[in-house]
């Protein structure tokens, strides 16, 4: 897949909002500091002028942010959860959205789960691979910040993400947003989730 045009498309604040359109949809998710902005950014060639923002302050995507790619789909930018400096009613109100969202959206192809490859996934990166196995998407896990580990972490990393989230091997893609690691593999995936049918 070759990215030819990106446009914002609009925000879902509240559960039962509308979607922009009717565009097959893929959702990113992950912990509020994964690096999930700098991913899109990545992603959708969007370095200079980014499209998704990047904050020092983690938590700031408090909404459902649709972004138009190629006039072929959206990109669903989720909520961030676990770090993020916010009220517990509004992290609460976040996972209503959210759970609403996946769950009754038929527009939704599949979730891209990122996961800090420097860590140990978390239990709620843990909840939300059995969640999303509940509700039956498609999953794929990436590991974010790929550029940071040795050599000798990495094999390392990806096992331990492997064995904690039980995922297949072709479910999980080590990626880089510094260096681009990944990209192509992720937009291939892209693509195969997008023809599917729901």
């Amino acid at each position: 897949m070759k990215i030819r045009s990106v446009t914002y498309a609009g925000t879902i604040a509240k559960r039962d909002g509308p979607a922009p359109g009717t565009l097959a949809q893929v959702a990113f998710s992950g912990r509020s500091n994964v690096g999930k902005s700098s991913l899109i950014n990545t992603l959708l060639q969007r370095t200079r002028s980014k499209i998704a923002h990047v904050s020092a302050t983690p938590g700031k995507t408090q909404a459902l942010n649709f972004y138009e790619v190629n006039e072929d789909f959206y990109l669903v930018d989720l909520p961030g959860y676990g770090y993020a400096r916010v009220p517990e009613k509004m992290r609460e109100a976040w996972g209503d959205l959210i759970d609403w969202y996946l769950g009754e959206s038929k527009s939704v192809r599949g979730v891209v789960h990122l996961v800090d490859g420097r860590h140990k996934p978390t239990a709620h990166d843990l909840r939300m691979i059995e969640y999303l196995a509940t509700v039956g998407l498609p999953t794929l896990v990436v590991l974010t910040k790929f550029d940071k580990l040795k050599r000798s972490e990495r094999q390392t990393a990806v096992t331990r993400a492997l064995e904690t989230l039980g995922v297949d091997e072709s479910q999980l893609l080590p990626f880089s947003s510094k260096t681009g690691e990944g990209r192509d593999d992720l937009l291939a995936a892209l693509e195969g989730l997008i023809k599917q049918e729901r």
